[in-house]
């Protein structure tokens, strides 16, 4: 069965309510009735206005960080019943940002992740290596720690329900993509990884690539035989270039 392509809009910490209010008012109509599914990832404070003015749309929103446990003393973090309340469908999980500036580690992620699931919302584990990593031919070795830690406690008959989203540090609002070979190999590499798990789940999963997508490069990147879609990030800022972003995927 062919796997539904999604992409998904990660805006990072930008928009307010109201500047979401006012993408979502040009870019909804944009939306294709058929195609990709979308997804967009709006700052907390904007959560629930997403939610609401995407409520008659095909268009989902998903949170950009969770915290493990259902609540606590965990001050400044953000729950997966608090998002379920919300009405959030999704979650974006180990961004690279949040590796980097946050010190977020593959074992925080293998709790966040299994939690995500339990809870009902849709995962969208990032995965991928930094420049000097690229450099040094370490890509294989990256992708497949970050994979084998962060799924280690997902049940092989829920790992299909998991969206994992390679993201090449080095791309990621660089200007600079991956080729399309570069990116095929990358998504082979987790696809295999999770082959050696369940072969079902493989063939259900969907990878996504993200790093400087843009409305010129998402059909070629979209187009591959692993890549199950992108995760945009300042081409999604834009209603207009998000739009053609669709569009290309559709």
């Amino acid at each position: 069965m062919p796997r539904t392509p999604i992409l998904a809009a990660n805006w990072k910490m930008h928009k307010t309510v109201g500047d979401s209010v006012a993408f979502l008012a040009e870019f909804l109509p944009k939306v294709p009735e058929g195609g990709p599914e979308v997804v967009v990832c709006p700052p907390f404070t904007s959560l629930a206005a997403t939610v609401e003015r995407c409520a008659d749309s095909r268009v989902r929103v998903a949170a950009q960080n969770m915290h493990e446990e259902g609540e606590g003393a965990f001050t400044g973090e953000v729950s997966a019943p608090m998002l379920l309340d919300v009405g959030v469908d999704g979650v974006v999980l180990g961004h690279s940002e949040r590796r980097q500036y946050f010190g977020e580690s593959d074992e925080a992620l293998a709790r966040k992740v299994p939690a995500a699931l339990r809870a009902g919302l849709e995962p969208i584990l990032c995965v991928g290596e930094n420049e000097s990593q690229r450099d040094s031919d370490e890509t294989e070795g990256i992708l497949t720690r970050q994979i084998e830690a962060d799924l280690a406690d997902v049940d092989d008959d829920r790992l299909g329900d998991v969206v994992i989203a390679y993201e090449p540090i080095w791309a990621i609002g660089t200007g600079r993509t991956a080729t399309p070979e570069q990116a095929q190999e990358a998504c082979a590499l987790i696809r295999g990884l999770i082959e050696a798990r369940s072969g079902d789940a493989a063939a259900a999963i969907r990878i996504l690539y993200g790093g400087s997508v843009k409305p010129g490069n998402a059909a070629e990147l979209i187009a591959l035989p692993d890549v199950d879609g992108a995760l945009v990030g300042g081409a999604s800022l834009d209603p207009g270039d998000f739009a053609a972003i669709v569009d290309a995927a559709a």
